[in-house]
Order: structure tokens, then C-alpha cells, then sequence
């Protein structure tokens, strides 16, 4: 008598079409995550190797691996390091804030901006060097990022605390960066000092960096990043709506409240650090996007990767095109960048929220 075999068993369910396609496109991110992670490494060695004052390459690697106290070991090693890694960790706190905010808003033109966090920063600042004397850039950082975190909780509490929606977080934002701001200017017009002191703060600079600095804003700056990669998931889920959120189980509240407490750490010690640099944290998550799609947890680490680039990127070209002096980075991003927002903008495929 025949017997008929049993079929010939698989380790697992065949795999459909969809979960093959969604592995690809999860394949294709990542090789193109590394891809950014490698431009930034170049980027990197770009800025350390070029500036405003010519080295040879020889010089530079002489000052990266046998510092000995000369010129140009000390250009390399004590100015242009610096520099360099503090363009790293702000460019990663800008384009990851600029990506929560216009989550967070469902707003695809939000910026950091948005919430008073650079207003914040600013108003402290000012403060701090016209009425308590205040000169140092390691001694007004606290009093940037103090300023930036009150007027962040002072925005959600008027923009409705746990009734909060996009729309009120939006217009108390604007409502206080305008007070603000309004507030700043006519300290500096009534103190010189503190208008000379500011000015090349106000504009967005890296040429103030050093290892103190660095210190004082890089543990902010991490905390902001793990805070927003761990709120990745319900941050898609807000973007689909209150009510989608809600149904797909996701915590309203307390998702507002983290991602404003990120941006709050990222964009207050970026700000501390270089002052208000707004245009990557608005430009960047628009690019990403293009690229990755609207899935949160692949738009913040591109975010994180390819704003220091563009920060770098543009310091460099600052540094160059304006020897033996340099032009600062604030000015170089929104001249580079501008051109580049507004492709994306008339673009038909632009990517939406």
C-alpha cells in the first residue's frame, strides 16, 4: 500500500511580498545611513585639516598624533578639534530638535525656533551680560540653557499643559519668541557692551569652541538624543492625529512633555554653546525625509547624521572662501541652505507630515 509522505517542512512561514519589500526598504536605509555616517567622517577630517590659516597635511597629522607644542600643534589640537567635535554634537542636536518639533506640531515648516526655545537662550544671555556683568562663553552657557528650558515650560503651560494641541503650542511659541526678542533688542540698543559682546553670537558661530565648552554642553546634548530616539515610536503615532494616537495606544501627554523636554535639552545647549543657528533644524528633517520616508525611527538618526554635516560642511566653506579671516557659520548655513529649501518646497514629490 502507498503511502503518501508528509510535505517537507520549512524553519518558518514563507515570506510574503510585503515582508520582503518592507526588509528591502529596511536593508536600503540602513546602507544608506552608513553611507551618511561615512560622508561625516570625511567631513570631519575636513574640518580639522582645512581652515582659515593653511597647513600642510603633514602638519595636521603631526598634530593629531605627536603633539608637541608648536604653531600649528596647537592650532590643530586645541582650536580646530574642538571645533570640530562641537560641530558634531550641535549639528545632531539641531537636526534631531528641528525633526521632533515638526513631529511634535505637525507642522512641516516648524523649527526649534517655534517654541522660544532660542528666544529663551537669547533673553538669558543678554541678561546675564548687562546686568551681572557676565563675559565669558563657559560662563553664560548655564544661563542659555536656563533660559531656554523656563520659557519651553512656560509655553506648554500656556499653550493649554495637558490640553495642549499643535495649533496653541505653535501660537504661544510665537507669542513669546516676539516678547522675547522685542525684549533683547532694546536691551542691546540701550547697552553697547552688550550688543558688541553678542554680535557674533547672535549670528550662529563655531569660532568660540574649546575643550571647556565642549564639556560643559555634550552631556545636555546626549540626554536630548537618547530622550528623542526612545520617544521614535509615539512620535508616529502623533503624527497621524490625536485620535489615531490614542487608538494606537499612545500616551499624548506624556510624549509632548519628553519630546519638549529633548528639545529643550538640545537646542537650549546647542544655542548656549553657538548661538541661535535655526535654519538646519528646518532644512534637515525636510531632506531626510525625501530619503527615509515619514518613519520616525529612521528620520532621527539620519537627522542626527547628516545636520553636522551640513554645520561642518558650511564652517568649512567659511573658513575658506573668507582668508585669512572667516565668515561665520550662521550666515554660510542660510546662504548654502536657502537655494536648497526652496527646491525642496517647489518640488512635487516633496515629502509630507
Amino acid at each position: 500500500m502507498l503511502v503518501e509522505s508528509p510535505p517537507e517542512s520549512s524553519s518558518g512561514p514563507p515570506a510574503t511580498p510585503d515582508t520582503g519589500t518592507r526588509a528591502g526598504r529596511h536593508a536600503v536605509r540602513a546602507a544608506g545611513l552608513l553611507v551618511a555616517v561615512g560622508v561625516l567622517v570625511l567631513v570631519c577630517l575636513a574640518s580639522i585639516a582645512i581652515g582659515a590659516k593653511a597647513l600642510p597635511l603633514s602638519d595636521v597629522w603631526h598634530g593629531l598624533a605627536h603633539y608637541s607644542g608648536t604653531s600649528g600643534d596647537v592650532l590643530v589640537r586645541d582650536v580646530r578639534v574642538p571645533r570640530t567635535v562641537l560641530g558634531l554634537i550641535v549639528g545632531a542636536a539641531l537636526g534631531l530638535a528641528g525633526a521632533v518639533m515638526q513631529a511634535l506640531t505637525r507642522n512641516p515648516l516648524a523649527e526649534p525656533g517655534l517654541l522660544g526655545v532660542n528666544a529663551g537662550a537669547a533673553a538669558a544671555v543678554v541678561s546675564a551680560i548687562t546686568f551681572l556683568g557676565v563675559t565669558s562663553l563657559t560662563g553664560y552657557v548655564w544661563f542659555a540653557f536656563g533660559g531656554a528650558a523656563i520659557v519651553s515650560v512656560a509655553v506648554y503651560l500656556l499653550g493649554g499643559s495637558r490640553s495642549s494641541t499643535p495649533v496653541r503650542l505653535a501660537l504661544a511659541g510665537t507669542a513669546v519668541t516676539a516678547a522675547l526678542f522685542g525684549y533683547v533688542n532694546a536691551v542691546q540698543l540701550l547697552d553697547s557692551a552688550a550688543l558688541d559682546r553678542l554680535r557674533f553670537w547672535t549670528v550662529g558661530s563655531l569660532a568660540s569652541a574649546n575643550p571647556e565648552t565642549v564639556g560643559k554642553v555634550w552631556p545636555f546634548i546626549a540626554l536630548g538624543v537618547l530622550l528623542a530616539l526612545v520617544i521614535a515610536r509615539p512620535l508616529n503615532a502623533l503624527e497621524m492625529g490625536d485620535d489615531t494616537a490614542k487608538a494606537l495606544g499612545a500616551h499624548l501627554t506624556r510624549t509632548r512633555v519628553l519630546a519638549m523636554v529633548a528639545v529643550t535639552l538640545l537646542c537650549g545647549a546647542a544655542t548656549a554653546a553657538c548661538g541661535p543657528i535655526v535654519f538646519i533644524g528646518l532644512m534637515i528633517p525636510h531632506l531626510v525625509r525625501t530619503i527615509t520616508g515619514p518613519d520616525m525611527r529612521w528620520i532621527l538618526p539620519y537627522a542626527a547624521v547628516l545636520a553636522p554635516v551640513l554645520l561642518l560642511g558650511a564652517d568649512v566653506v567659511g573658513r575658506v572662501i573668507a582668508r585669512p579671516s572667516e565668515l561665520q557659520v550662521g550666515i554660510v548655513t542660510a546662504l548654502l541652505g536657502g537655494p536648497v529649501f526652496i527646491h525642496l518646497v517647489r518640488r512635487k514629490r516633496m515629502a509630507q507630515l
